[in-house]
This record gives C-alpha cells, sequence and structure tokens, in this order.
C-alpha cells in the first residue's frame, strides 16, 4: 500500500466508522421495530468488548441473524432504510456475488481485495448482516470439514475467472466439489437432525466456527460506541469460539482494516 493511501485511510477511519455506525443504527431502528432478532459479530463483538466501540483500525460491522428472519428483514429494510441506504442482496443487486446481505450506504465508496469494478453492483460502506442456521447433529470436527470444504470451494467459485484450461478445470473440479459438500450437509442435516451447535450458512463459514445455543440465547445487550446493541448471552465464550485470547492484542504491523480504499461524502 502506498504512503499516500495508507495515510488517506488513517486521516478518514473515523469517519467511515461512524458512517456504517449510521447503518447500524438504521438495522437496529428496523429489528426493533418489528421484533427481529439480531446481534453483534467476530470483530465488531470484540470491539465492544475490548474497546467499548470500534476496534481502533477495523473498518467493517458485523451482524448475525436467524437465517429464517432474513427475508422478513429485507422486506421491511426496503420499505424503511433512510433514502441513502440500500439492502443489498442478489436480487437487489443481480451482478453482486456476495450470498449474504449487506447494508449499504449510497453516499459512499469502499475498495476491498474481492471487489470487481468490471460489474456495477453497488460498493458503498456496509454492515454486513450473516444468516445463521441450526447445525446437523454430528461431531463438530466432521462440521468443521463439511464447512471449510464448501466454503473454500465456493470462495474460488465466486471469484473473477478469466478463460484458460487451467479455470476450465477449476470450475468443474470446485463445482462437484461444493456440491458433494453440501448434498452431504443437507442428508445429514435430514437423517440426523440439528444439535447444539448452530453457525452461519456454510456459504460464509469458511473456518467452520460454530456456537453452542446457550452461549448466544436468550440474547443480552452490550454498549457500542455509547449506544447499546444485542450481543450473545455469553461473549467470552462465544469470542472465544472465534478468537481463542481475544483480549490480547495482535502484532502492531497486524492492525489493519481491510479496504485498500475508501471515500465518504459528507452528510449535508
Amino acid at each position: 500500500m502506498t504512503d499516500f493511501l495508507k495515510k488517506h485511510r488513517e486521516a478518514h477511519l473515523r469517519d467511515l466508522q461512524l458512517r456504517e455506525l449510521e447503518i447500524l443504527q438504521a438495522i437496529d431502528a428496523i429489528c426493533r421495530r418489528h421484533d427481529i432478532p439480531y446481534w453483534l459479530d467476530s470483530g465488531t463483538l470484540l470491539g465492544a468488548v475490548r474497546h467499548g466501540g470500534f476496534i481502533p483500525w477495523d473498518d467493517d460491522v458485523d451482524i448475525c441473524m436467524p437465517l429464517s428472519e432474513i427475508p422478513r428483514f429485507i422486506e421491511k429494510a426496503q420499505k424503511e432504510l433512510p433514502k441513502d441506504f440500500f439492502v443489498q442482496t442478489q436480487q437487489t443487486d443481480p451482478t453482486v456475488r456476495t450470498p449474504y446481505p449487506k447494508v449499504r450506504d449510497r453516499r459512499s465508496l469502499i475498495v476491498e481485495p474481492a471487489d470487481d469494478f468490471t460489474l456495477p453492483y453497488q460498493k458503498g460502506l456496509y454492515v454486513d448482516i450473516f444468516p445463521v442456521i441450526d447445525y446437523p447433529h454430528i461431531p463438530s470436527k466432521l462440521i468443521r470439514r463439511l464447512a471449510r470444504g464448501y466454503g473454500r470451494a465456493n470462495s474460488i467459485l465466486s471469484r473473477q475467472h478469466y478463460y484458460s484450461l487451467r479455470s476450465v478445470a477449476e470450475l468443474f473440479y470446485f463445482g462437484a466439489k461444493r456440491a458433494l459438500f453440501k448434498t452431504a450437509w443437507c442428508l445429514l442435516k435430514m437423517l440426523c437432525g440439528t444439535g447444539p451447535y448452530l453457525g452461519t450458512v456454510i456459504a460464509c463459514s469458511g473456518n467452520g466456527n460454530m456456537h453452542r445455543r446457550a452461549q448466544l440465547y436468550p440474547l443480552s445487550t452490550i454498549a457500542f460506541e455509547g449506544m447499546e446493541f444485542p450481543c450473545p448471552a455469553d461473549n467470552d465464550a462465544y469470542l472465544r469460539d472465534l478468537f481463542g485470547d481475544y483480549m490480547q492484542l495482535p502484532p502492531e504491523e497486524a492492525r489493519q482494516g481491510h479496504a485498500f480504499f475508501y471515500q465518504i461524502e459528507q452528510n449535508t
């Protein structure tokens, strides 16, 4: 990253965080109004616990929501979000490849490693909404193996591909692998039922992370940037599942966000 981009990111990071906080507040208002459960997840929950708000170098917001509630949230959000926000799915923005919803801010731009500028999907600042499902009643090691295998295949298939013999071979190989893992997952869930674990849909679960239901429910609340938002019942267990010793700060050279560049139009 050039010095210019690094200085630009540092100078505007707080503006980015505050805009993402606006998006989160808009999502929260809709969910409270319609009794739609959701909770802070991943680095956003870690920031709330360890820093009382954003991790100082973080540039995104992650929440989770039960998959069964996603359609209702999308329906309400399309009607009730402020005009500058946009609920992005593969139905509302057909060229996007992301398999889960985001709420985007139309007044901004964020550039990340996976972005494809040959496609016209909305690229404003966003909040990720990860759909959560009950996992099959099978050993946790098998859950991780299936989720990781499917997630890796899905990630490769979702990238931009250029015509070559290798890319064609990859499409066939990873397409078959994804179908195999998905079929095995569905069969096991049908035959074994659901167990004590839940997690994000396997298209989003590259690491096979999972949580016991008792760690999540009943939802509680936590302070984030001076406001209260939903969180898991047991934040400590939830974060240890994700990060291990989550109170240990990473090395200074690893304290950076995901984006290459962002631009935020100021509120008027």
